[in-house]
């Protein structure tokens, strides 16, 4: 995407080496939530890209943690629903849970099952793709509930790990690494 907005979005997003472990280069997504430009620039741009790519959509769900940083505000903008999708053991109520495996050992996602109805468009949003294990999850478990996953937009997609190649539905990223 080449959109300037993009562009300056990119320009905030700082390089950690070997964190959290010895090898691993971490994008960090912070420094632009400490910018109010390019954070409102990344948030138009995920609403437009919703727009288009999922009109209709229903719920945005956003992925523990950095999901809940953005979903709220694109499903305020698009007036729609938020429900988040968080670890084991963090939300009340009747959930549904997926147990998965991700870059460093197995986790357990739940949502509440009260969030959805039968047949709604969802979309997930994260601020990564990396090895897809974690969006895989969220999508089984959107599924689970009897929820349609409509599509997947991430800010970050690291290219080299083919997170994609594992998701059956689409995924779009912002910024490729």
């Amino acid at each position: 995407m080449t959109d300037s907005r993009i562009e300056r979005v990119k320009s905030h997003i700082s390089k950690h080496p070997d964190f959290p472990l010895p090898g691993i280069l971490f994008r960090d997504i912070f420094p632009v939530l400490r910018n109010p430009e390019a954070f409102n620039d990344l948030m138009d741009v995920m609403v437009e890209f919703v727009k288009e790519k999922a009109p209709g959509v229903e719920v945005i769900v956003g992925l523990e943690a950095r999901g809940f940083l953005f979903g709220p505000i694109i499903a305020q903008r698009l007036n729609c629903s938020f429900a988040p999708v968080r670890k084991k053991g963090k939300l009340p109520g009747e959930t549904e849970r997926v147990t998965y495996t991700k870059e460093y050992g197995t986790d357990v996602f739940e949502v509440q099952k009260e969030a959805f109805k039968p047949g709604q468009s969802v979309v997930i949003v994260d601020d990564l793709l990396a090895t897809g294990g974690t969006m895989k999850a969220a999508c089984e478990l959107i599924e689970k509930v009897g929820a349609k996953v409509t599509l997947c937009l991430v800010v970050i997609e690291l290219k080299d790990l083919n997170g994609q190649g594992i998701l059956s539905q689409p995924c779009y990223s912002l910024i490729q690494y």
